[in-house]
């Protein structure tokens, strides 16, 4: 989840750093370059996480612990963050202990309420490694935009968000084309497999691992959200709250689930300088994204998912030969075409928050704009920045 500390990097006013309005040429000259440039970023960081994930987990011999893995993104986000605060703060480590010990211990009941999303984040972050350890890269990439679905049902239920025809006729679409990919890749399954790899890996265990962390991603970005529009924290100050239970729950899961061959095998078993390549991705490309997205509009948000779903297909055949055929090629331009409808503007009455929800989120117009975990990131998101 890097989506939710995305929109909250927009801030009120910034309005996505797309909008228009005035200014010289050269500033307007000047913007259109950092939508390049941010735009760029966007489709790097969407198709590399899934691509190097899937490679590392894919490649012969000794395999690392996924769950290793998420304990350590979730250490070097939490210490980038801390390092960001400790230089907003003039490098005075009075002030930055001070703060940190009001923020974090005084008001323990704020930092208290990071600790669902936290353990959703931690839990999807796990569902992630699974369902990319067991789906091809494309597959997974085209299934998790469910996650578009999934926000937008938590978004209306939970924060009275409303949503244009066309959005609702986006996520129909979007649901029959990754409903179409399923069935391809289904048909596909049943064929003659050659062994090896493939008959290591379980398509339905991929499957439901994608859905449950699209269902999780939903919910955890809405919540998020919710938690940021009535505080005036820092994006900083909440994914250090967030590590501090993302460390604590990944290591409570570590050792539910691979506590004894860890002790055996040790923590850093089967670590190489491609694994730590995308451990460094999921901690710091988050917080890349969570820069350079404020220069982006919901439009090129959606291109860049878009573009980084046909870059992953690309990448999967030279990389893992994937075979793509009319019916998945349908289903993923279905999906790509959803993706990029839903993040069209709306009419100046469409998108409004109903007057109950008006009285709970005051002072954020901007994040009114757009749902959260609309503008991944295919990512990962991990963690509300990864992911």
């Amino acid at each position: 989840p890097a989506v939710a500390t995305m929109a909250a990097a927009e801030g009120p006013g910034s309005g996505g750093g797309g909008g228009g309005g005035g200014g010289s040429p050269g500033a307007a000259g000047g913007n259109r370059q950092l939508k390049y440039i941010s735009l760029a970023v966007l489709v790097v960081q969407n198709a590399s996480l899934i691509l190097s994930i899937r490679y590392v987990r894919t490649l012969p011999g000794d395999r690392f612990f996924a769950t290793t893995a998420v304990v350590m993104a979730e250490v070097l986000k939490g210490a980038t963050c801390l390092l960001l605060i400790f230089i907003q703060k003039q490098g005075n480590l009075k002030q930055f202990a001070l703060f940190l010990y009001d923020s974090v211990v005084v008001q323990y009941v704020d930092t208290l309420k990071l600790a669902v999303p936290s353990l959703i984040y931690t839990l999807q972050n796990n569902l992630q490694y699974v369902a990319i350890s067991n789906l091809p890269a494309a597959t997974f990439q085209v299934t998790y935009q469910l996650k578009i679905l999934t926000t937008a049902v938590f978004s209306v239920l939970m924060l009275r968000k409303s949503l244009s025809r066309l959005q609702w006729l986006s996520l129909l679409l979007l649901f029959a084309g990754v409903a179409i990919v399923q069935v391809e890749q289904q048909q596909a399954g049943s064929r003659p497999t050659s062994g090896g790899l493939e008959a290591q890996q379980s398509y339905l265990v991929g499957l439901v691992a994608v859905v449950v962390s699209c269902l999780s991603s939903g919910f955890a970005g809405v919540y998020f959200e919710k938690i940021l529009k009535g505080s005036a924290a820092s994006v900083w100050l909440r994914n250090v709250q967030l590590g501090i239970f993302g460390t604590l729950l990944g290591l409570l899961g570590l050792w539910s689930t691979e506590g004894p061959a860890v002790a055996q095998q040790g923590f850093f078993f089967g670590y190489t300088p491609l694994v730590w390549g995308v451990i460094l991705n999921q901690a710091f490309g988050g917080l890349l994204v969570a820069v350079v997205v404020k220069y982006a509009d919901n439009i090129l948000k959606g291109f860049a998912t878009s573009f980084s779903i046909v870059v992953s297909t690309v990448a999967s055949i030279y990389l893992f030969d994937f075979h793509l055929n009319l019916l998945f090629a349908l289903g993923a331009g279905m999906v790509i075409g959803a993706v990029y409808l839903y993040s069209l503007p709306k009419g100046p009455s469409a998108g409004r928050p109903s007057s109950g929800a008006a009285g709970q989120l005051p002072g954020h117009t901007s994040l009114s704009k757009e749902l959260p975990s609309v503008v991944t990131q295919g990512f990962l998101t991990k963690s509300v920045l990864v992911n």
